[in-house]
Parts: C-alpha cells; structure tokens; sequence
C-alpha cells in the first residue's frame, strides 16, 4: 500500500499574538501621557510599559501611615483632658496617674493590633 503526503491544514483566522488574556483599563488622558512618557523612558510600548508600572506597584510594601509627631502630641493634649474629667478626683495623685497610663495605653488585648506603637520586643509589654 502507499503512504499517502501528509499536508499540513493551514488554520483560518488570525494568528493567535499571545496567551495572555486581554484586561482592557480606562485612563484619563493625563494618566495615559504620563504612562506614554515612561514607556518612552524605558524604551517600551505602552502595553509593556502598563505591566511593568502594575509588578513594580504590587511588589512595593507599605508601611501603615504613621501621624504625624505634631498630631500625635494633640491627640495625647485630648485624651489626657478627657481622662482627667473621667478619673475619680478622690483617688490619691499616684492611682490618678497609674489609671491615666492604664488608659492611654489601652487593653493589653488590642496593644498588639496597634500601629502608632513601636512592637514590644521579646516579653509582652504590660
């Protein structure tokens, strides 16, 4: 028997550029220039210039933002005001500031799950 030639089928339609699906963004036009120029910058197009800009977005860690020295300070003034009406004016000066401390440094619970506080090092801080 003869062996029949085998002919490749070419395949209709347009060759698939990628396998990758498409993720179509809106941009205002000031983003896009913005975009536009640092694809430029760094030698790319703008689709490859959109990909690195989103890794380089999810791989930066930020810190949780921390208030100011100055705002921190006149959140401290308000607390000690308001806990100054709240403490028993009978106690003895060193109770009055012992409950003081307890309050502003809050539960021993939720000192943990604070981000304005630097984190205790080794034993739990009381």
């Amino acid at each position: 028997m003869v062996k029949s030639i085998k002919v490749n089928q070419k395949k209709r339609g347009r060759p698939a550029t990628g396998r990758d699906p498409v993720s179509a963004v809106r941009l205002p036009a000031a983003l896009t220039a913005d975009v536009d120029k640092w694809a430029e910058d760094h030698e790319a197009n703008r689709s490859e210039a959109i990909r690195r800009l989103v890794e380089l977005g999810l791989t930066i860690k930020t810190k949780a933002k921390q208030p100011s020295p100055a705002r921190a300070t006149r959140a401290k003034e308000l607390a000690t005001k308001v806990i100054e009406k709240m403490i028993d004016p009978d106690a003895a000066p060193e109770e009055q500031a012992q409950r003081r401390r307890r309050l502003t440094k809050g539960p021993l619970e939720f000192r943990e799950g604070r981000v304005d506080q630097p984190k205790a090092k080794g034993k739990a801080a009381t």
